[in-house]
């Protein structure tokens, strides 16, 4: 573990996150070994990273697909995934037999310098890792879904990582065109899904109280707060938002969203009957076989901002 590059990484777990990383670390120059224990997975990676790769070329966000393709290398075993590379990212399903029984198995095939990255995205490492071999190498890289469009990861230590990993594992994110950021310590969630959870907390209250339909609510966020967002966090946004600054902000607008929070202390689960009523509102937009073609819109759109906000100055 030297440096800020790396040669060699091994993508455990090759679904739709697992492929998406492939591409991040293919692109920067390095050699992928990915592995599923799916077959049928293993079987259609390659094809569906390469269909990735050609829309983003279209976007104008790569060149050279033939190149970047060539690698990864889809593998049969474990062993082949990781066992000489720099650095493992494991992606498998967000299941704790699951995430102990590949924690332990990775640990003990790995060399000692490399570093195993979960993409877990919101189970802490101490949580599945602490029975690991060189359980000392282990930390979550959870990523945005997807990683190869959406930059942003969190790492987050286990208490026992070693603290040599956070800096070297932030400058290999950054060299491979990723937006690190550093969780001091674990929390469930993490960063990402804590705020991701306020809003929706307060989104599936409003809708079960009849204030906005879901679309309403989506709109708001898509059209209002999300075009900020896009550039933008909560705090440079309220800073902007004031004359004075954020501490102008906070004196004029401080009473009103702790007013907001004290009226949602004690927030109630998502019932079945509202899941349903959502549900219900969602397939009536778009059909249940129409999702995959849905997220393939996403992409394209994602690819489409990512392109416009690189012929953009960043400050």
């Amino acid at each position: 573990m030297a440096g800020s590059s790396i040669q060699s990484v091994g993508v455990v777990g090759a679904g739709l996150v697992g492929s998406a990383w492939a591409i991040v670390f293919a692109r920067a120059g390095v050699t992928v070994r990915a592995f599923d224990t799916s077959e049928d997975i293993r079987r259609t990676t390659a094809a569906r990273i390469r269909a990735s790769l050609e829309d983003m070329a279209k976007a104008g966000l790569v060149d050279g697909v033939d190149a970047i393709c060539s690698r990864v290398t889809v593998v049969d075993d474990l062993r082949a995934a990781v066992a000489d590379v720099d650095y493992v990212q494991e992606s498998v399903f967000e299941r704790m037999p699951e995430k102990r029984a590949v924690s332990e198995a990775i640990g003990a095939l790995i060399r000692d310098d490399a570093v195993v990255g979960s993409s877990s995205s919101g189970i802490p490492a101490s949580a599945f890792a602490e029975h690991a071999p060189r359980r000392e190498r282990f930390l979550i890289a959870h990523p945005v879904n997807p990683p190869h469009l959406v930059p942003l990861v969190e790492l987050v230590p286990a208490p026992w990582t070693d603290p040599a990993i956070l800096p070297w594992l932030r400058a290999v994110m950054q060299a491979v065109g990723q937006a690190p950021i550093v969780v001091n310590r674990e929390i469930e969630g993490f960063i990402l899904n804590r705020l991701q959870g306020a809003l929706l907390k307060e989104a599936w209250a409003l809708f079960e109280e009849g204030y906005a339909s879901a679309a309403d609510i989506d709109l708001t966020v898509s059209q209002g707060l999300g075009l900020r967002w896009s550039f933008m966090g909560p705090f440079e946004t309220i800073d902007l938002n004031a004359p004075g600054g954020v501490d102008d902000y906070a004196r004029r607008l401080g009473p009103l969203y702790q007013s907001i929070a004290q009226s949602r202390a004690n927030p109630r689960p998502w019932s079945p009957e509202l899941i349903e009523r959502a549900r219900s509102e969602r397939r009536a937009a778009l059909a249940q076989d129409k999702l995959p073609e849905r997220s393939a819109w996403r992409d394209r759109r994602l690819m489409a901002l990512v392109g416009h906000r690189r012929s953009q100055p960043s400050e």
